[in-house]
């Protein structure tokens, strides 16, 4: 890998060039941006976490303030993935005969890279995966959405060393959980990463996983240092989460379809403003309604409240931008809590909620216009 400094402008401008090559879907310009660039001494490293991921980060920006459809959003990311395999077919594999396991108490050769079972945003683990290939390391990368059973199955028929899994939302930590356990149970160790375990790594730890990195280069970084060892796999019934014993995430999991449907109608009847909607509307509110009792449930899992009210801080945000006024999200919050009122953990999370959005600033109000 190339060790030319690059200077902040390089990068800014293929970033600049990048985005626009996205926005106009020509797949062609996009992969000229990067290609360009590299053919000019930015490394490849820099191209894949400066260039593609912090594209890939506004883009995310850009679909929770309205601005890019969930469409567009999916075709740039497809232009995306496309330009990381062009960049891949440039950088050198392994040498030839290149052992495939770690020398004893050394740091590990070959890495498996895949996202947990349910996750579908695969590009942080596709960049992960080809930055440790550009360091020297033997991956195998799985892709999105890896049902747990296909993972051990493949740890089995393989001689990896490690196991990198990646997911990005919270909704995910019950089957990362699982995954961690069944990865450390075969004796591997489990690297994970993703802003679903938080940004200081806390669900990592809460999950007992063997390492955390907050993005792709740490995550190399750690894994270059050896050795690395599984932890034991927590066996008890609680998964060593001693508050699961109330029965709380899984009784909200099992509820929600009979949850988003109750909160539904009882928006109809609090909010007059829902009488107008079209089919689409009534079915993006059920979306809106499903994904917070989903957090709901992950803030359960995890026993944090942070978890859920930084959803609903988000999720006030991205409705802001759709028009939904503000009050929508708290009668939904309070609708959801009178269903809750057997689940003191439950109402507990709904309560923090609540508090956090009427602390969330209010736009300012339009002036008079001149």
């Amino acid at each position: 890998m190339s060790t030319r400094t690059t200077p902040s402008t390089d990068l800014a401008a293929t970033r600049r060039r990048l985005w626009e090559a996205l926005r106009a879907r020509d797949e062609a310009a996009a992969t000229a941006a990067v290609l360009d660039a590299h053919d000019e001494g930015v490394p490849a490293e820099a191209l894949l976490l400066d260039v593609i991921g912090s594209v890939q980060a506004r883009l995310g920006g850009e679909w929770a303030a309205g601005r890019v459809g969930v469409a567009q959003e999916h075709a740039a990311t497809a232009i995306q993935d496309r330009v990381v395999a062009a960049l891949a077919l440039r950088s050198p594999a392994p040498p030839a005969g290149t052992g495939d396991h770690r020398e004893p108490g050394g740091p590990p050769r070959r890495v498996t890279v895949a996202c947990v079972d349910g996750e579908w945003h695969a590009l942080p683990a596709r960049l992960l995966a080809e930055v440790l290939r550009g360091r020297g390391f033997l991956v195998d990368y799985l892709g999105a959405h890896v049902p747990t059973p296909h993972l051990v199955a493949h740890l089995h028929q393989t001689g990896t060393d490690v196991v990198a899994l990646s997911s990005s939302l919270p909704v995910r930590l019950p089957t990362a959980h699982a995954a961690v356990t069944a990865v450390q149970a075969v004796g591997l160790p489990v690297l994970v990463g993703g802003a679903a375990f938080g940004p200081d790594g806390r669900y990592a730890r809460l999950l007992g996983a063997d390492g955390w990195a907050p993005d792709a280069r740490a995550a190399a970084d750690l894994l270059a240092v050896g050795p690395w060892r599984p932890g034991e796999p927590r066996t008890d019934s609680t998964g060593g989460l001693p508050h699961l014993s109330d029965q709380e995430y899984t009784l909200v999991t099992r509820a929600r379809p009979r949850l988003v449907g109750q909160v539904l109608r009882g928006l109809e009847d609090t909010l007059p403003a829902m009488a107008s909607y079209d089919e689409r509307q009534r079915e993006r509110t059920a979306e809106d309604i499903a994904h917070i009792v989903d957090f709901l449930a992950a803030s359960l899992y995890a026993d944090d409240a942070e978890l859920f009210t930084g959803f609903v801080t988000w999720t006030a945000g991205v409705l802001r931008a759709r028009g939904v006024p503000g009050d929508a999200l708290v009668a939904a919050l309070d609708l959801l809590a009178h269903a809750q009122r057997d689940f003191p953990r439950a109402r507990a999370h709904l309560a923090e909620g609540r508090r956090a959005l009427v602390r969330v600033p209010r736009p300012p109000a339009p002036g008079p216009r001149s």
